[in-house]
Order: C-alpha cells, then sequence, then structure tokens
C-alpha cells in the first residue's frame, strides 16, 4: 500500500498528537475520520473542519473501512483497544501508533492484530505542555523529529509508507531505531528530562518562588507542568532504562558537587566548556 490522496486514514484518539495529525494530513488534502469517546471532541474537530467524520464507539464498517490506523492512545488502552476491536481491522491495512516507550508495547501489538494487519511504529518528538484537541496544532511538528521504530516483522513498503507519512505530517527529521535502541535514546532526551524538571519543582518548597525566578528556571521546568496519567505511565513502562539514565545523571551531578566541594574552578570550567560544544550542536540544527 502506498499513503495517497484517496487513502482512507482513520485516527483513533482525538487528544492533542491524534488532533495535531488530523489538522496536518487534512491539510494536505488527506481524508480522515476520527474515532473517539467524547462527542465534544468530535464536535470541535469537524467544527473547524479537521475530520470529515467522527465515530464515538470503533464498529467493524468503520474500522473494516480505513487503510491507514493511527493510534494516538495511552499504551494500556492501546492494548485493550486491539485485543477488543482489531478483528475490525482488514487484511492489508497498515497501522501506527504515536506512543513514547516501544519494547513494551511493539511486540505486544503485533501479536495481537489479525494476519495480514502490519503494525509499524512511530514516535513524533512533539508536544505541548496542555493534552486535548482544543490545544492541537500541526505546527508543534515543524522543525521537530521523528522516530520510526521497525522490527524484523515490518516490510520495506510498511516502514517507507511510515516515513512518507512523518514527512507529510511536517517533521524535519525522520531517523530509524530498534525498540532497545529507542528506549534507551527516550529514556535519556525525553523522560530523564521530565523527570529533572519535576524534581526541580518538588525539592524546594518555597513559598512564592514564582516572584523570584528568571528565565533559566522557568525554561529548566517547562515540561514540569506534566500530564501525571500519561507520563507515570510511560516511566513505569522504561523503568529499568530511566532507573538507570537517573543513576548516570545523579552520578554526573555528583562529580560537579564534588568540584565544587574543593573548589575546583578548572575542573568546573571544564564540564561548561564540555556542555557549551554540546550544546551548540542543536543551535546548529535549527
Amino acid at each position: 500500500m502506498e499513503l495517497n490522496r484517496d487513502t482512507n486514514i482513520l485516527i483513533v484518539g482525538l487528544g492533542l498528537l491524534g488532533g495535531s495529525y488530523a489538522r496536518a494530513l487534512t491539510k494536505k488534502g488527506y481524508r480522515v475520520s476520527a474515532i473517539e469517546p467524547r462527542e465534544s471532541a468530535i464536535a470541535f474537530a469537524k467544527e473547524n473542519g479537521f475530520i470529515e467524520k467522527g465515530y464515538p464507539v470503533p464498529t467493524k464498517e468503520v474500522v473494516g473501512q480505513a487503510e491507514l490506523i493511527i493510534f494516538a492512545l495511552y499504551p494500556h488502552i492501546l492494548f485493550d483497544w486491539v485485543e477488543e476491536y482489531g478483528c475490525y481491522i482488514k487484511c492489508g491495512t497498515i497501522v501506527t501508533d504515536v506512543t513514547g516507550v516501544k519494547g513494551a508495547v511493539v511486540n505486544r501489538v503485533q501479536a495481537a492484530l489479525p494476519e495480514g494487519v502490519e503494525f509499524i511504529s512511530a514516535h513524533p518528538m512533539a508536544g505541548r505542555e496542555r493534552g486535548g484537541v482544543e490545544y492541537s496544532d500541526d505546527t508543534i511538528f515543524h522543525g521537530a523529529n521523528y522516530i520510526v521504530v521497525p522490527t524484523e516483522k515490518n516490510t520495506p513498503a510498511a516502514i517507507a509508507l511510515c516515513e512518507k507519512l512523518g514527512e507529510e505530517l511536517g517533521f524535519s527529521k525522520i531517523s530509524q531505531l530498534s525498540p532497545k535502541e529507542h528506549d534507551a535514546m527516550i529514556g535519556f532526551v525525553s523522560q530523564l528530562t521530565h523527570c529533572i524538571a519535576v524534581s526541580l519543582m518538588t525539592c524546594n518548597q518555597t513559598e512564592h518562588i514564582e516572584d523570584y525566578t528568571g528565565d533559566s528556571f522557568r525554561d529548566l521546568t517547562r515540561i514540569a507542568r506534566i500530564n501525571d496519567e500519561m507520563w507515570s505511565e510511560l516511566f513505569l513502562l522504561n523503568r529499568e532504562e530511566l532507573i538507570s539514565q537517573i543513576d548516570t545523571f545523579s552520578q554526573e551531578l555528583l562529580t560537579l558537587r564534588q568540584y565544587l566541594e574543593r573548589g575546583d574552578r578548572e575542573a568546573i570550567r571544564d564540564m561548561m566548556r564540555v556542555s557549551t560544544k554540546r550544546r551548540a550542536l542543536f543551535d546548529k540544527k535549527n
């Protein structure tokens, strides 16, 4: 199957990412429908013109018409959905997702789907602190990274379609990682950073701290305004990798503490030089 303007696309879950996918694809001329239990979310998406049709419950007819299904669901909801309604998906359909952990998700979903239905996982590295379709915005994909996460069960055609989807959504960098590589990388660049932001907000109980902070604290803690339902699940599904990343970070912070304790300014400056050099690589990409 190739992705084209006649492809019947079904998005399951109209939250921030599901809604943003719908906006981006509709702008490109694709036909997009959605399944979402909240009638208000369906009404919002239809009123704003970024889905053709919306359905509060999955039916065999609706699911069976789809040629590309995008799951924008929390992992535990995705598991339940596939187990209950996966039998409705027709042979030849390509299925993808937006979940932030892969090791605990990919093999389980692939095993649960009917014969002839291919699941090719992906992770859009984009989001906002606020959730819900009301905050959806396809511009969050512009300049962002998109990771395709194939396994040995995936065909070259499905991988190519998933990469094409990332291009159509507007991502600037599309990469491939295995589920294990993905979870190691995400444990560091995403989950650890959220852990640090949360810890910064909870380690000091000074009242009215918002009256004294500057841009540095606000920038570091922007992601501390967090969806606890989603992120706690992702943390636990990637628990071993995340604990390893926390230990590595804690050791580096301890090293800096030791430099401070012994008054070693040159060691502190060396650490800062490495930090500055590595951070400059991000600026070159913008």
